[in-house]
């Protein structure tokens, strides 16, 4: 499993992304689930990725280096499309061509077509806009109602971006609170592990402010582990005790 999460803000995009792969307890390994694309000064794209590593690597290698795309006959990359709108409709296409290619072979042999993507970015003179690509190719779009989103291992790194992000978040507290439901996520579930990979865009860049890996031995992140597990432990002990709660017995 995996563990991405991404933040639309009014600042910019902040992009977060596990490395963990796991085929089983004895077969974990680490690779690679944030892929960039950039172009100086002209794009900026940045790709998340969860499910089967080899529909999700397929995918992206698609991408990169050009299909013929269904729709315009046309061949098409993320390093040529006119906009991240028209990105996120060739991300559904390659998922609907790796289907095609792979998706009955797999079947025969009991195994899902599970993948999705989380896609950000943007193109000079055009908006900064953020999408998660599901399976089928179809996609929803991040809103200023609904500033992040999610996609592989998410329901334990949820609930502090439910209370805490807004679109008009301060793109620096946007990475503490990826990187606090990152932490949660870690903590909760073995399947999401280090390093994890970090991109940081602001609006009408030329280029990402952050490309960044962190590891176990980030003293940043290991702060933020240690200083967020101290809060939780204040926060509930500040709280008065329940009013219909009978005092404990005293000791004899």
């Amino acid at each position: 499993m995996t563990y991405c999460v991404g933040l639309l803000l009014s600042e910019g995009l902040v992009m977060l992304a596990d490395t963990r792969t796991n085929a089983g307890v004895d077969n974990i390994s680490t690779f690679r689930k944030l892929h960039f694309f950039e172009v100086p000064g002209e794009r900026t794209i940045c790709l998340a990725s969860a499910g089967n590593l080899a529909i999700t690597q397929a995918v992206v290698n698609l991408l990169a280096e050009g299909f013929e795309s269904e729709s315009t006959g046309m061949t098409e990359s993320v390093y040529s499309v006119p906009s991240m709108f028209r990105a996120a409709q060739i991300t559904g296409e390659a998922i609907r061509k790796v289907w095609h290619l792979d998706g009955e072979a797999m079947r025969q042999q009991s195994i899902g077509f599970d993948v999705s993507f989380l896609l950000g970015g943007q193109i000079h003179g055009r908006q900064l806009r953020f999408f998660l690509v599901y399976s089928a190719g179809n996609f929803i779009e991040a809103t200023e109602d609904t500033p992040f989103l999610q996609i592989g291992e998410h329901k334990y790194g949820k609930p502090i971006l439910d209370r805490a992000v807004r679109f008009d978040t301060a793109i620096a507290d946007g990475v503490k609170l990826a990187l606090i439901s990152m932490d949660s996520t870690l903590r909760s579930n073995l399947t999401v592990g280090l390093p994890i990979d970090l991109m940081v865009f602001r609006r009408n860049a030329d280029q990402a402010e952050i490309n960044l890996r962190i590891g176990e031995d980030d003293p940043y992140f290991r702060m933020i582990r240690e200083r967020w597990s101290a809060a939780l432990r204040e926060a509930h002990r500040a709280i008065a005790r329940p009013d219909w709660m009978p005092e404990a017995p005293p000791a004899r």
